[in-house]
């Protein structure tokens, strides 16, 4: 489920909402590299600020979602992405996935304007994928059979993991990580799905994945082993930097 099998065609093709985020977070980076403009022009002008908020400029309480404060902040986030995001999109479709995303992300950002100091500043896609982990624990409490028990468990132990190293690592934006994470776990509680459209969504996620089985199980060893490489790095470098 978080082991990525696909080559990179495959992957733009079956997670498009994905592989845009991580898109924009590549291209946000490099504009802030490049000399097109100053240096701190995109951050001064999309960072969460909360004075600035306050002050009128509410787009800030969704462009620090794709905002990040160096390569390695953007590279783990979007390795995170990309890591657990596909899943959920294959089940919610790319439209209710992206919903889920950035209303985690506005959750998040609201409750640091409303419970951090008006100078805090901060970026970063923590909160809304701290909501997809959310959205996941709601499926596996009101939905488990849309997930097997081998990757509830690897769920919820990630979530535990993450929410310890939260408040263990320096310059977290903790706020951003609780109301994400809870965020994600109400929207996932809300019945978005009435009965036939829930079997409809599971029989779908089944036959996708039996259609994939075959050519899953002639991936190379060493592609699944440098995906599962991968995920390790993401949940250490997950925290390295905010």
């Amino acid at each position: 489920m978080f082991t990525r099998t696909e080559s990179f065609r495959e992957f733009i093709r079956f997670y498009p909402m994905v592989s845009i985020i991580v898109a924009i977070h590549l291209v946000l980076y490099l504009l802030t590299i490049l000399p097109i403009f100053p240096n701190y022009w995109f951050f001064e002008n999309f960072s969460g600020v909360n004075l600035y908020i306050m002050e009128g400029e509410f787009w800030r309480l969704i462009t620090p979602t794709f905002m990040h404060s160096g390569f390695a902040h953007m590279l783990f986030n979007s390795f995170s992405l990309v890591l657990f995001g596909p899943a959920l999109e294959r089940m919610l479709g790319s439209g209710r996935f992206l919903f889920i995303y950035l209303l985690s992300g506005l959750i998040a950002n609201v409750a640091t304007l409303l419970l951090e100091p008006l100078t805090y500043t901060h970026v970063g896609s923590s909160g809304a994928i701290f909501g997809l982990f959310g959205y996941y624990i709601a499926i596996i409490i009101f939905r488990k059979h849309m997930l097997s028990k081998q990757n509830s468990q690897i769920i919820l132990t990630l979530c535990v993991v993450s929410l310890i190293m939260t408040f263990l690592q320096p310059n977290i934006n903790i706020t951003a990580h609780l109301f994400g994470l809870l965020g994600g776990f109400l929207l996932g509680a809300i019945p978005y799905f009435n009965k036939k459209d829930l079997s409809d969504s599971i029989k779908m996620t089944a036959n996708w994945a039996g259609n994939r089985k075959k050519s899953i199980s002639f991936q190379s060893p060493i592609k699944v082993f440098i995906w599962a490489a991968i995920i390790i790095v993401a949940i250490l470098g997950f925290f390295s930097q905010r």
